[in-house]
């Protein structure tokens, strides 16, 4: 004899009703558009206070502790007008191999973290602050090609220093990516205040004003 809907559902629960909905075992949790941007916030925090302390370790601390290997002579990453063949021979002169596979090692570690986490953090930030897509890839541009370019750059002093025969093409290279990457990241920070005061100015006066309130 077939069970009734109500004694099938006392033996296996709610899913040996027919046409009822099983809620799932671990149902996602719902977020509203503001605890999203309050988490995404967060994230952007967490960024900027990790970029600025690599920042402070790798160019204000390191890079100038590595000019005790080198006579008193700048790392190039630090040479914001970049630099020439003569002043790559004379670092490659000042440093021995030692020397050398430090700042290539800082290169690998520090130098590599700051820009990705830079970029990452700098793409968040933006991307949460702008409205219009096109604007927002415009301003995305600045921060994007920091990074490639400051990766790049890295490679060439790298490949520069240790170079059995300096070139002249070599260092025309790394000095043009040094003076690059600086430039790149003035204008990433520019993105940056761009983007913010493009989203405040285009929220509603009464929106503005709850919040100032």
């Amino acid at each position: 004899m077939s069970k009734t809907p109500a004694q099938r559902a006392a033996k296996h629960g709610d899913r040996a009703v027919p046409g009822k909905a099983v809620p799932p075992a671990n149902p996602t949790v719902q977020r509203s558009p503001q605890q999203a941007r309050s988490n995404a916030n967060l994230i952007i925090i967490a960024g900027v206070v990790t970029v600025l302390f690599l920042f402070w370790y790798y160019h204000l601390l390191t890079l100038n502790q590595m000019t005790q290997l080198s006579g008193g002579l700048a790392m190039p990453d630090s040479l914001i007008g970049g630099y020439d063949l003569a002043y790559l021979e004379s670092l490659r002169s000042a440093m021995d191999a030692d020397a050398l596979g430090q700042l290539s090692y800082l290169h690998k570690t520090a130098g590599l973290l700051f820009p990705l986490i830079f970029g990452f953090t700098w793409l968040l930030l933006i991307g949460q602050n702008t409205q219009r897509r096109t604007l927002r890839w415009v301003l995305w541009s600045a921060p994007l090609l920091f990074v490639i370019v400051d990766l790049w750059e890295n490679v060439a002093i790298d490949a520069a220093l240790g170079a059995a025969e300096l070139t002249a093409g070599d260092a025309a290279l790394a000095g043009g990516l040094t003076l690059a990457r600086w430039i790149l990241l003035g204008l990433s920070l520019l993105a940056a205040v761009a983007a913010v005061f493009s989203r405040r100015v285009g929220r509603p006066p009464e929106l503005l004003a709850q919040q100032e309130g």
